[in-house]
Order: structure tokens, then C-alpha cells, then sequence
């Protein structure tokens, strides 16, 4: 009697360890596929608004509207000449492509895009992984991924190659410490490293930025620094390297850095949205009498919404402000976002204390 019931208990357990491991593949399979999809259209979407700011009319030939550019342009990449140099060093030519796109697909894993759905009684979060440090592990593969560039510029075995990862990993961990710096301060306020948690705390109308309009715009900035974006691009300056550290990369060598800018672009607004603009909430949202599902697709397009708007902010400013010179970039970074941000830290810390 006890061996049957140990058996269904058994057959229980593992179902319902078999059904959780499936939901999680498909999840991240569901957001792999959907951060290779805003990647695609978001080169649509910036050479859509290029066009619109210079007064042209951009890709309209593929397909309607254009609509199929992105697919023209990858069916060009995987055909386009495999080219390696002689003198390249051929195992880390081929790593460091491979790992930028890696370390930017991880960094979804642990960002929450959408309250938990109910089926037949049983919760599935919306989030790969509900790891109670989330911001150290966002900050952990953030300071890994500055190693696929320096590697692809030195194995190239160019000396354009080179100078433009110099310039990625000195910029990439000069601005590291100011976005660190700016994340503290919503720390102290929420008492957590979870983005569950810190996302939780922002229901309704009650974001952070509200509480931390500093920290945020040290936060943007940062991340303007970190995808390597204008006007901060200095890594791939074509009027000074040539191409940068990818000189020397073409077909989908040289697509997997260009996908990997651009999926940055959207996991950075996705880390914005969580940490300052209330993630998957949105005003009112307890008085429309939404069903659990509901809430939950609905808090999901919010969220995916917010993200448009960084990306549609990224692009904004690529195509409106000229590039710094690198002495400029350095001294942003080193002689004012810091000091801010420690400001910034300070303040909160005195606001926090003196409420007791």
C-alpha cells in the first residue's frame, strides 16, 4: 500500500516538475524568438526615422511598405563572402561575435515582462528566472559582454580593429560604474536586488522615477554608453577606424555584432521600464476590473509598449546629436555622471534617514 502511493506521489512530483521545466523552455524560446524579431524591425523602424529626419523616404521596395527589409537584409548577410584574414587569430575571430550575441541574449532571463497567468489553478510568472539578485546578475553579464568586442578587435589582427575595442571595453567599463552607482539609490528606496520585488512596489502609478529623475537620466545615459549608440559610438567611428572593431568581420560574422547593438537596445529599455517607469504596471489598473489573464496580457503590452518608446528614444537621438569626441566621452563619464550619482546616493540616503 505505502510502495503505490509513494509511486503516485512520485508520478505527482514529477509531472509537475516535468510541466515547469516545458513552461520554462517555451518562455525562453517565446522571448529568444521575440528579441530576434524587435532586433530585425528595429533596423527597420531606425532607417524608417533616419529618412524621416533627412527628408527621404527610406526602404519601400521590399514588400509593403518595406515591411520586408529586415528579412532581405538577413538573406544578404548569410550570403554575402565568409571572409577571414590570413593573419587573424581563427578560434577567438570566431568567439567573439558568438559571445556578444550570447551575453545579450542572456541578460532577458531575469526581467519580469508580465504578471503571472492561472491555468487550471496553477501560476506561470511571466519570468524565466525570479532570482532575488537580479540587478547583480543584469550587472555580472553586463561586464562579460565587453569581452566578445575586445576580442573580435584583437583577433582580427588590425590595427583599426584593435583601437576600436580599446576604446569599447575603456568606454563599456568607464560607464558601468556610473549606472551601478545610479541602480544604488533605487536600491536603498525598495530594500532589494529582486526586479520582481522592485517591480511589485511600482503598482499603479507609483514609479521611481518620480522618486529618482537623477538617477534615471544617469541610468539613460549609461545606457546610451553601453550599446555603444550615438553619440556615444565612438567604438566604431567610421570616419577615424574605419569600421571599428568589426572591420574585419562580413556575412553573419559581422550581423551577429549588429544584432547584438540592436537586442541590447531593447533588453536596456526593458531595464529602465523595470526599474524606473513600473514595469508591466500602469495607471489604474486595479479599478478596471480585469480578470488574472487579462491583467496579465494586458500588463505585458504596456511593458512592450514602454520599450517601443526607449527604443524609439535610442533612435531619436542617434539621428539628432553628432558624436562626442573621446576625451569628451571620458570626461562625461568620469567627471560627471559619477559624482551625480554619488550625489544622487547621498540624497537618498539623507531622505531615507530622516523619515525615519
Amino acid at each position: 500500500m505505502w510502495s503505490v502511493f509513494f509511486r503516485v506521489i512520485c508520478v505527482l512530483i514529477v509531472g509537475d516538475v516535468t510541466t515547469l521545466i516545458l513552461y520554462k523552455v517555451l518562455l525562453a524560446s517565446g522571448i529568444l524568438i521575440l528579441s530576434l524579431v524587435v532586433a530585425m524591425y528595429s533596423t527597420l523602424m531606425e532607417r524608417k526615422m533616419a529618412a524621416f529626419f533627412q527628408d527621404r523616404l527610406g526602404p519601400n521596395r521590399a514588400g509593403p511598405w518595406g515591411i520586408l527589409q529586415p528579412l532581405a537584409d538577413g538573406i544578404k548577410l548569410f550570403f554575402k563572402e565568409e571572409f577571414m584574414p590570413n593573419t587573424a587569430d581563427k578560434f577567438l575571430y570566431i568567439l567573439g561575435p558568438a559571445l556578444t550575441m550570447f551575453i545579450a541574449l542572456l541578460t532577458s532571463a531575469v526581467i519580469p515582462w508580465g504578471p503571472a497567468l492561472v491555468v487550471n489553478g496553477t501560476e506561470y510568472p511571466l519570468q524565466i528566472a525570479d532570482v532575488n539578485i537580479g540587478i547583480l546578475y543584469i550587472f555580472a553579464i553586463l561586464s562579460i559582454g565587453v569581452y566578445g568586442i575586445m576580442i573580435g578587435g584583437w583577433a582580427s589582427n588590425n590595427k583599426y580593429a584593435l583601437l576600436g575595442a580599446i576604446r569599447a571595453s575603456s568606454q563599456m567599463i568607464s560607464y558601468e560604474l556610473g549606472m551601478g552607482l545610479s541602480i544604488v539609490a533605487v536600491v536603498m528606496m525598495t530594500g532589494s536586488l529582486s526586479l520582481g520585488e522592485i517591480v511589485d512596489q511600482q503598482a499603479g502609478f507609483n514609479w521611481n522615477i518620480w522618486y529618482q529623475p537623477l538617477g534615471f537620466l544617469i541610468f539613460l545615459i549609461c545606457a546610451f554608453a553601453e550599446t555603444n549608440r550615438a553619440p556615444f559610438d565612438l567604438p566604431e567611428c567610421e570616419t577615424e577606424l574605419v569600421g571599428g572593431y568589426h572591420t574585419e568581420y562580413s556575412s553573419m560574422k559581422l550581423g551577429f555584432y549588429l544584432f547584438a547593438e540592436y537586442i541590447n537596445m531593447f533588453i536596456s529599455g526593458a531595464v529602465l521600464a523595470t526599474l524606473y517607469l513600473g514595469g508591466y504596471h500602469f495607471p489604474f489598473e486595479d479599478r478596471l476590473g480585469l480578470s488574472v489573464n487579462g491583467h496579465a496580457i494586458i500588463g505585458f503590452l504596456v511593458f512592450f509598449l514602454k520599450i517601443t518608446f526607449f527604443g524609439f528614444l535610442f533612435i531619436w537621438v542617434r539621428w539628432t546629436l553628432p558624436r562626442f569626441r573621446y576625451d569628451q566621452l571620458m570626461k562625461l563619464g568620469w567627471k560627471t555622471l559619477i559624482p551625480l550619482a554619488i550625489f544622487n546616493v547621498m540624497i537618498t540616503g539623507l531622505v531615507i534617514l530622516l523619515r525615519g
